[in-house]
């Protein structure tokens, strides 16, 4: 029997003509599955290795194993960080799923790999079939860079690309889709097919509620944190999840579908010189142009077609020259607090009818954030601590999307679309007898307060060290009370905190650990794993260089020695980062 051929003139788009062509492969597959040919132990086995810092490229990786299932293939799923140099050197067929994480790094759980296969002892490749999936944003200049890396070392090894790298923007299901429909057919080419468990791929079934299929949830509480007098404004919500039969545990992301502010859609509105009720098409939806902008696409950060052609326009020199320019930096300074209305307003001749606009914005995306509640604790809801974004430039009033949706926008008859990201890396030890450190300055003390209540529904024993801090005391000191009781309890065995501005010189939480180094180090060989959360920028930069500074001096360690015994943590997992 072979795989039917579409006809060149069938009317499908290139999508529609591979995912077609992946299902025929797929049924011819699993029509020789049930003739009862082949057996597990002759199924040809792929590897399907992810790296990803939010849960986007694990799942997706779940998606590629249960294509290869329905192809009688045997698909190996592991993290990047579960994979040594020399199993992975061994593969014979490997598909790589990767993010790209800040300025073009690798996600956390690939770093390790990375630097190991990126060595001149690297071993060659050469009996190795592979292709990449990247998943990036075009609004960063480094798109796909992670993935970009990892298929030009492959090929530097020797490794036979079976087929074409493919790129997916934030909106990567249509790509990822496509990618998985030719790569998958490729991979069981020639190969014996075996039958398929049903209950095994069962176990791998998507969530009843996802990124397409969000849960519509009601905030049952929405009540600021900080002082009124804080320079900061940050809010604690809770969202209902009755009736949902959804669960989460401490360590997850929740995800907020926001929607735009409606004073700042009016004002996009008059800026090119539209009326708002011009009806397009968006999703095969008839949909006036307020409500497109208000609900469906992104009309903050301005996307890079959008750039280019209010440069094109507007004929600005100094904005062509910048987007020509090698420079990024320089490109990133000049938008550094712009956003589309700023750009609008400052080019006002750029006008733009109705349909080119919306062509030329990205879809709205989710915005994720750390869960600050445990689900054990809280089972029918979930808790977020979030800083409402609001600041002034170009002589005009900015908020962020997301935030100041929740804390403006939303009240308690409001309907909000939610759904969970797992983040199974970041998660309280297992074993309820080890220590825990925790480093959560401003909003990313919230996971480490859902770490605590897990920790105390479980009655666990093993000690927990929580690092927080913020500008100043008096103003910023959020969730004080519960922190004071959970010392009390004995939950928090011990506390430091570091108020910036409290003094004539700043204290950082990177200060406290070095103060502390010698009890640190201390915990860490009793066992202890290590959490980081919050900015990634600076903060968590300063960290592993106070972790890689107390190691060296208090272990009595060279400083490669430092970086081998963080590395150790790394691969047991027992220093793990959520930072954004």
């Amino acid at each position: 029997m072979k795989t039917p051929n579409i006809p060149q003139n069938a009317p499908y788009s290139d999508t529609q003509r591979a995912w077609i062509g992946g299902f025929f492969a797929g049924m011819h597959s699993h029509i020789l599955q049930n003739s009862g040919s082949g057996s597990q132990a002759d199924a040809r086995i792929i590897n399907i290795l992810y790296g990803s810092q939010t849960g986007n490229a694990e799942s997706v990786a779940t998606d590629v194993a249960n294509a290869a299932k329905t192809h009688g293939l045997l698909p190996l799923v592991k993290s990047m960080d579960e994979i040594e140099i020399e199993a992975l050197a061994k593969m014979e067929y490997l598909l790589i799923i990767t993010s790209t994480y800040g300025e073009g790094e690798m996600p956390d759980n690939a770093q390790l790999l990375w630097d190991a296969i990126n060595t001149d002892s690297a071993s060659k490749m050469e009996n190795t079939k592979f292709s990449i999936l990247a998943l990036g944003d075009t609004s960063y200049d480094l798109f796909c860079q992670a993935g970009i890396d990892w298929d030009n070392r492959l090929e530097q090894l020797g490794a036979q690309r079976l087929y074409d790298r493919a790129d997916c923007d934030v909106e990567f299901d249509e790509t990822a889709t496509s990618w998985i429909s030719q790569v998958i057919p490729m991979m069981a080419e020639g190969a014996t097919t075996v039958s398929v468990d049903v209950n095994e791929s069962s176990k791998t079934s998507k969530p009843k509620y996802n990124r397409k299929n969000p849960f519509s949830s009601k905030i049952i509480s929405n009540r600021l944190l900080t002082s009124e007098k804080s320079s900061k404004e940050t809010r604690h919500y809770e969202f209902s999840l009755k009736g949902s039969g959804l669960s989460y545990e401490a360590g997850d992301a929740l995800n907020v579908i926001p929607q735009n502010c409606p004073e700042l859609v009016a004002d996009i509105v008059t800026a090119i010189s539209c009326t708002g009720t011009e009806d397009e098409p968006v999703n095969g939806e008839a949909i006036t142009l307020s409500e497109a902008l208000r609900t469906r696409f992104e009309i903050k950060l301005p996307s890079k077609e959008l750039l280019q052609e209010i440069a094109r326009r507007s004929g600005n020199q100094e904005l062509n020259a910048l987007l020509e320019s090698d420079d990024k930096n320089a490109l990133s300074k000049y938008l550094w607090g712009r956003d589309i209305l700023d750009l609008l307003l400052q080019f006002p001749s750029v006008q733009f009818s109705a349909a080119e606009f919306l062509g030329l914005l990205k879809p709205l995306q989710h915005r994720a954030y750390s869960i600050s509640s445990s689900g054990k604790m809280y089972p029918d809801s979930v808790h977020l601590t979030v800083a409402s974004v609001r600041y002034q430039a170009h002589n005009r009033n900015h908020k962020g999307v997301c935030s100041t949706y929740m804390a403006d926008l939303v009240d308690e008859s409001s309907e909000v679309k939610i759904f969970f990201s797992p983040n199974k890396s970041f998660r309280v030890p297992e074993d309820d007898s080890l220590p825990m450190i925790m480093v959560g300055p401003g909003t990313g003390i919230a996971p480490f307060r859902a770490f605590l209540q897990e920790r105390e529904f479980r009655q666990a024993t093993g000690k927990n060290w929580l690092l927080f801090g913020d500008r100043n005391a008096a103003t910023d000191y959020i969730y004080q009370d519960e922190i004071e009781a959970m010392q009390k309890k004995g939950i928090l065995t011990r506390l430091d905190l570091a108020f910036s501005r409290d003094q004539q010189e700043k204290i950082y939480v990177q200060d406290r650990m070095i103060e502390n180094g010698a009890e640190m180090f201390s915990w860490l060989e009793q066992g202890g794993s290590f959490f980081v959360c919050g900015d990634a920028t600076y903060m968590a930069k300063d960290v592993d260089k106070a972790l890689h500074t107390l190691i060296e001096k208090h272990g009595n360690k060279t400083t490669d020695q430092a970086v081998d015994y963080v590395n150790q943590l790394k691969k047991e997992k027992r220093y793990v980062r959520d930072v954004y």
